[in-house]
C-alpha cells in the first residue's frame, strides 16, 4: 500500500475531497516524522509502539577483504506491534 492508496482509502471513507484526505494523510506522517525526529516513543493502542534507539559505534568486518571497520554510532527505528495488531495477521493469514 502507497502514501497514494491511503490517501484514496480516507477520501472514500471519510467523504473529506481528494485534496483534503492528501492533506490528512501527510499532516498525520509529518506528525509521526517529527514526534520521532525528537526522540519520542509513539504509542497507537491497538497498532503498535514506535521507538528510536541508540546504537554505539562498534567495530565490525568488511566483508570482501577481512579487515576491520569502524561502523559508526546511529538511531534506529524500531516497531513493536500490538498484541492485538499480531491476532489479526494470524488470524487473517491462517484463512
Amino acid at each position: 500500500m502507497t502514501k497514494a492508496d491511503l490517501v484514496e482509502k480516507v477520501y472514500l471513507q471519510t467523504g473529506f475531497s481528494k485534496k483534503e484526505s492528501a492533506a490528512i494523510v501527510e499532516m498525520v506522517f509529518d506528525l509521526i516524522k517529527d514526534t520521532l525526529e525528537q526522540e519520542e516513543k509513539i504509542k497507537i493502542a491497538g497498532f503498535g509502539n514506535f521507538v528510536v534507539k541508540r546504537k554505539a559505534s562498534r567495530r565490525g568486518r568488511n566483508p570482501q577483504t577481512g579487515g576491520e571497520i569502524e561502523i559508526t554510532a546511529r538511531k534506529i527505528l524500531t516497531f513493536k506491534p500490538s498484541q492485538v495488531l499480531k491476532a489479526a495477521i494470524n488470524i487473517t493469514s491462517s484463512c
